[in-house]
């Protein structure tokens, strides 16, 4: 298999899309702006799935789910959520098509099937979530409602990247209600640490936590706060927001509570949300010019298996120990794949194991059946041991925590080294010009002072960090006082 990969130094943008598409990830679809998910990348996404849901879970969530579509009554009500998302809605009009008389076998939009209301496909569910949310709570003995729901939205991008967006894409949606402004905050603070944790943990992606500045808030939130994680390029990357959205969705929808005491009240809210952008930030954190490289942790298959052999007989011999070898991995919990097809040679499926970013690779041949060995390769490093086969299990077991850490330490140097302090606008717009990466710099908290960065630098502020130094300082722009540095970046 031939990878013929755009080097990320020439282009990185070309071998982002080259990668996902020759990693059999996803690809282009017929609809404009929207992807077919392929086999390999929604197993990786079934394991993001997996091991989030286990976490919401573990933290008292429950999953259902709602409508796509809302009423447009509906979606105004809540004013600036409705604004904010306004030109990025489908909406549907009509309900029927029908055989169109001036032009046989094409069909045209019934126009006696106009809707009473038109629906709009959801970008978001807050609408229609606390509409029916009204209905669910009556007293402060069904609160905290605590609701998640796995979904795909809906919002019309004009340009469109694979993974990082698309017109259509996939994410979970946590959506909340509580008895008091303190226990919601307490819940959006909670979530925006689950996210921070798995995509350490997990994705072996080291992110900053900190909240938004109000223009970059969700729309209709009191607070948001968010992870940002850095890419290979020295972009910047939004991995997970959690919104504090104050009592504004329940007034909305007239969503009340009785107290113990009997006093009627509106409740508090959140939601939370990550997307299939987390595959972009996967893809981008750890592959490299030989394709994708995969954590183990999130790996479909951390494992592959080939035989090397000439004739049916080597094969079969092989295939015993090979077999045995699978089993003693799986008992201890690892994913592992024996790859004894005789349709493609071994180098063939060294190099697709390689680009899918299988996270090691065991080779068996005749001469390893005679030593009692096999040969053990690790995509991270491309280092290659021969090990005897008693020893193999507790050698990969071993490696997938090894693998692991040395990931995640390898990204979160390179973030180290590519976050830079400044201090005059000058000199920002020369680390941003030369070096890229984070950059942390004192701001005056003005919108104007923030249009004014990112309309001169297309720099954005991608938040304040919630562990930054505090200390006061002067704007690097304006010269007015500052309480703390923020954390700017280009970003995707």
């Amino acid at each position: 298999m031939a990878k013929n990969l755009t080097k990320r130094d020439e282009d990185y943008s070309k071998w982002y899309n080259e990668l996902v598409i020759k990693a059999d990830l996803a690809e282009n679809s017929a609809v404009r702006g929207c992807m077919v998910i392929k086999p390999y990348g929604y197993a990786i996404w079934e394991r993001i799935q997996a091991e989030l849901d286990r976490m919401f879970k573990e933290t008292g969530h429950q999953n259902a789910y709602f409508p796509l579509f809302v009423p447009k009554s509906l979606f105004e009500a809540e004013e600036k959520n409705a604004e904010g998302f306004a030109k990025e809605c489908a909406v549907v009009t009509h309900y029927r098509l029908q055989n169109d008389p001036d032009n046989k076998g094409k069909l045209r939009v019934d126009p006696n099937a106009k809707l009473e209301e038109e629906l709009v496909v959801r970008p978001t569910s807050e609408a229609i979530i606390w509409n029916t949310f009204k209905g669910w709570i009556q007293s402060y003995r069904d609160l905290p409602l605590l609701i998640n729901q796995w979904a795909n939205v809906v919002r019309w991008e004009m340009r469109t990247r694979l993974f990082l967006r698309t017109a259509e894409f996939l994410w979970q949606e946590g959506h909340t209600a509580h008895a008091t402004k303190k226990e919601a905050i307490a819940e959006a603070e909670q979530m925006l640490e689950v996210y921070a944790d798995f995509a350490e943990r997990y994705m072996a992606i080291p992110v900053v936590k900190g909240l938004k500045t109000e223009s970059e808030r969700f729309a209709g939130a009191l607070e948001t706060y968010c992870i940002e994680a850095l890419m290979q390029d020295g972009k910047a990357l939004q991995a997970g927001t959690s919104h504090f959205l104050g009592q504004n969705f329940a007034k909305a929808f007239d969503v009340k509570f009785a107290a113990k005491d009997g006093k009627l009240d509106h409740v508090w809210a959140t939601s939370w949300g990550v997307s299939t952008r987390l595959m972009g930030a996967l893809i981008m954190t750890h592959s490299d010019d030989n394709g994708l490289v995969l954590p183990p942790n999130l790996a479909p298959d951390q494992v592959v298996i080939v035989p090397i052999y000439r004739g049916e007989e080597q094969l079969e011999e092989i295939s015993v120990v090979a077999n045995e070898l699978m089993k003693s991995l799986r008992a201890k919990g690892i994913r592992v794949k024996y790859d004894n097809r005789d349709t493609h040679k071994p180098g063939w499926k060294f190099n697709e194991y390689e680009l899918k970013g299988v996270p090691v690779r065991i080779a068996i041949g005749p001469k390893d059946l005679e030593k009692g060995t096999v040969e053990i390769a690790r995509r991270d490093t491309f280092e290659k041991q021969f090990i005897s086969r008693e020893d193999v299990v507790e050698t990969v077991v071993g490696l997938m925590d090894e693998i692991q850490e040395k990931l995640f330490n390898k990204a979160k140097d390179y973030r180290t080294e590519n976050t830079t302090e400044v201090a005059s606008y000058d000199e920002f717009k020369e680390v941003l010009e030369t070096k890229g990466g984070f950059i942390l710099a004192h701001w005056d908290g003005t919108i104007e002072t923030e249009d004014k960065i990112k309309n001169e630098t297309k720099a954005t502020i991608r938040c304040i960090p919630l562990d930054v130094k505090e200390g006061e300082g002067t704007c690097m722009v304006t010269g007015k006082p500052s309480k703390s540095l923020v954390l700017f970046a280009k970003a995707y």
